[in-house]
């Protein structure tokens, strides 16, 4: 077993005498504003039952692609003094940082792939039947630089089982301690009786190529477990917020749970019942009119009587 003692790892935000400090500063402004920005060309209609749960692996990418575009679009809130007109956000998925905030080319057109900052950039389908965000992070430390962040994407349809995505309030955190905190929580807070031992990347720098080795490996890892990000419990405050995200009135958590039992192929009677707990649930949302009170339940009880539907056949 490891040493209980080991102190707990700190975060270390770039200096903020760093030369692109204010632009870092900004982006997380912008990130924190995307769901205000957020625009997508994306409309989903007809979702089987079966499917509600999966739509993350069908969509994710593509939300990922459209946060991306809308960060370049916010140009004017991360480079207001447009002192970086030649740097825009790149993805390049499967590569650590799938984002990179980087400059492509100098005034005279020569190449200048100059780095200011890297995101890792998570999607997180918040009607996902885990209840929260699955993917694994198993990133070195060392492949961070201090001012690289790890961001959560949490997304649903505006009318819950159609429409267009809706993004809500990211998670945003620095990537080289949550790297720092995945390994501390794997060696010294979880509770087990295995070996925590954990294999740290070697030769190993901020920015590495596709090919690099960076990922770090535990000794034994029986449940296949580590880099499983939300079990760390970094996130827990965070995840607690969001699942209360309102779709058509109704937090996120009680569609859920409606979710769960349709898929679990319950009873007639448990679905009705718990359909009625939703209506009742919002039934008491605040609301300035009653016509949004109308608008809300029609939307809600015509989209569930269509997957009763979809169930029945």
């Amino acid at each position: 077993m490891a040493d209980l003692f080991e102190p707990e790892p700190e975060r270390n935000p770039p200096d903020e005498n760093w030369a692109g400090y204010e632009v870092y500063r900004r982006v997380r402004e912008a990130l924190f504003a995307l769901p205000t920005y957020f625009k997508s060309d994306t409309s989903i209609e007809g979702i089987l039952a079966t499917d509600i749960f999966t739509l993350n692996a069908a969509f994710g990418a593509t939300i990922e692609d459209q946060v991306v575009a809308t960060l370049n679009q916010m140009r004017e809130v991360w480079d207001p003094d447009e002192e970086y007109t030649f740097y825009r956000f790149v993805r390049q998925p499967q590569t650590f940082p799938d984002v990179l905030l980087k400059r492509d080319a100098n005034e005279d057109g020569s190449l200048n792939e100059e780095i200011l900052l890297g995101i890792e950039l998570k999607s997180w389908y918040l009607l996902a039947k885990e209840g929260e965000p699955s993917f694994r992070f198993q990133v070195t430390p060392d492949a961070c630089a201090n001012q690289d962040l790890i961001v959560v994407i949490p997304w649903a349809l505006n009318n819950v089982i159609s429409g267009y995505p809706k993004i809500f309030a990211p998670y945003v955190e620095l990537a080289r301690y949550a790297a720092e905190y995945r390994n501390y929580h794997w060696q010294y807070i979880r509770k087990t009786s295995s070996r925590t031992e954990i294999i740290i990347a070697e030769s190993v720098s901020p920015y590495p190529q596709k090919s690099d080795k960076i990922s770090d490996k535990p000794v034994y890892d029986g449940g296949n477990n580590f880099g499983r990000f939300a079990r760390t419990g970094i996130m827990d405050r965070y995840l607690e917020i969001a699942k209360k995200e309102s779709l058509c009135g109704i937090g996120a958590e009680h569609w859920l749970s409606f979710f769960k039992i349709f898929q679990e192929q319950k009873d007639e009677e448990s679905i009705n019942a718990e359909l009625n707990r939703l209506r009742t649930l919002v039934t008491g949302a605040n609301r300035e009119t009653d016509q949004q009170l109308t608008d809300a339940l029609e939307k809600i009880v015509s989209g569930i009587d269509d997957l009763l539907y979809q169930r029945q056949t």
